[in-house]
């Protein structure tokens, strides 16, 4: 798969860093949102994450374990995943849990009731 994740067959980067990882992300960002936590826990969170995808990479499909470009890019695709669902999931609580100050504008954005915008 070229230079990110050289000897690494694109099956088991699709699996690894996108279905498994990916879904991780997604809930963790998800989890974070609902405890009121800040889009810095969840970049933080991103980080142990990404190891443990290089080490399953490495466990299971004899992929490189100290690769920085591979956990660069999955560290960077982890964090990408986990603030949407953050965002996604924080839209959805601020109308939920304010449905008289709040009204929703998108899926990832609300607005106050009352503003035009």
């Amino acid at each position: 798969m070229g230079g990110l994740y050289a000897g690494e067959a694109a099956g088991s980067v699709i699996l690894v860093s996108g279905l498994i990882g990916g879904g991780a992300a997604w809930l963790t960002g998800r989890a974070i949102a609902k405890s009121w936590g800040s889009p810095w826990q969840v970049v933080a969170a991103m980080l142990p994450l990404a190891a443990a995808a290089r080490f399953i990479h490495f466990a299971l499909f004899q992929g490189q374990l100290l690769s920085p470009p591979s956990y660069a890019c999955d560290t960077a695709i982890f964090i990408a995943i986990a603030l949407f669902s953050w965002r996604a999931t924080r839209s959805a609580q601020m109308v939920r849990q304010y449905p008289w100050l709040y009204a929703r504008s998108g899926p990832l954005s609300w607005r106050k009731i009352g503003e035009e915008n």
